[in-house]
C-alpha cells in the first residue's frame, strides 16, 4: 500500500519540526528489525490464511457488511497508510460514534461497554484476532511488529510537540501500551509516556522481549475486553 501524506497533517506546524527537523530513530533502518518484520508478517499472514474464512462467515453472518475495517492511520512521520482489520463493529459505527459516551482522557476514544461492537467483533477483540490482517501492513513496511499505536489522522491534527515525537518510528501492532496494560490505560499522556519509553530502550533483543510478552497477553488475555 503506498502511503500518502494527508493536508490536514502537512498543514500542521508540528508536522515540519518532525518531518524536518528531527533524525531518524535508529529501529528506522535496523536491517534486523526489518527482517524480524518480514518473518513475522510472512508467519501472521499464514495463520490469517487458516483462519480467514471462518472468520468471515461469522462476521458476515453476525452482521452484514464488509469483512474488514480499513482506516486511513498515521505512521512513522506522519505518513498515512490504510490500516487493515476484521471488522469489529457495525458499519455505520462513525455515524454512531457521536453518541457514545467517550471514557478516555485526552487524544483516544474508548468505552468498555461500546453497543456499536457486534457479538463475533467482542470476540475478535478479546481473542485479538481481529488484528492478524495489519501483518499485511508490516509486509508492505508502513507498520512494524513492535512500534508504537497507530493514531487516526484526526487525532494527530491535534498533536502537540510532544505528541508528535511518538510517530519517530513506526507505528506496530504490538508495543508498551498494549504489554503494559492494554484496554486498562485510558489516559493518552500515559499512552505517549509508553511509546516514548519504547523509543529510549530499543534494541533489537528489546522487540524480541516484547513479542514474547505479547504472546503472554493475548494468550492470558491480560487487560482486554
Amino acid at each position: 500500500m503506498q502511503s500518502t501524506f494527508s493536508p490536514a497533517i502537512a498543514n500542521s506546524p508540528h508536522s515540519q519540526t518532525l518531518t524536518l527537523g528531527s533524525s531518524l530513530h535508529p529501529s528506522v533502518n535496523s536491517s534486523f528489525k526489518r527482517l524480524l518484520d518480514i518473518v513475522g508478517s510472512l508467519v501472521g499472514l499464514l495463520f490469517l490464511s487458516l483462519v480467514l474464512v471462518p472468520i468471515a462467515i461469522a462476521i458476515k453472518l453476525d452482521n452484514p457488511g464488509p469483512i474488514f475495517f480499513i482506516q486511513k492511520r498515521c505512521g512513522l512521520r506522519g505518513q498515512v497508510f490504510h490500516l487493515v482489520k476484521f471488522r469489529s463493529m457495525v458499519t455505520n459505527a462513525d455515524e454512531l460514534k457521536a453518541q457514545i459516551k467517550n471514557e478516555a482522557k485526552g487524544l483516544i476514544f474508548k468505552n468498555r461497554q461500546d453497543p456499536r461492537i457486534t457479538r463475533v467483533g467482542k470476540f475478535l477483540r478479546k481473542t485479538s484476532l481481529d488484528e492478524l490482517p495489519q501483518f499485511w501492513n508490516v509486509l508492505m513496511g508502513d507498520m512494524s511488529l513492535v512500534g508504537t499505536r497507530p493514531p487516526t489522522v484526526d487525532e494527530v491534527s491535534q498533536y502537540s510537540d510532544r505528541h508528535w515525537q511518538r510517530l519517530n518510528v513506526k507505528p506496530g501492532i504490538t508495543g508498551e501500551w498494549q504489554v503494559n496494560g492494554r484496554s486498562a490505560i485510558e489516559d493518552f499522556e500515559q499512552i505517549v509516556d509508553l511509546d516514548l519509553r519504547y523509543q529510549s530502550r530499543w534494541t533489537p533483543s528489546y522487540d524480541l522481549f516484547v513479542i514474547l510478552r505479547t504472546l503472554y497477553v493475548v494468550f492470558a488475555r491480560v487487560g482486554a475486553f
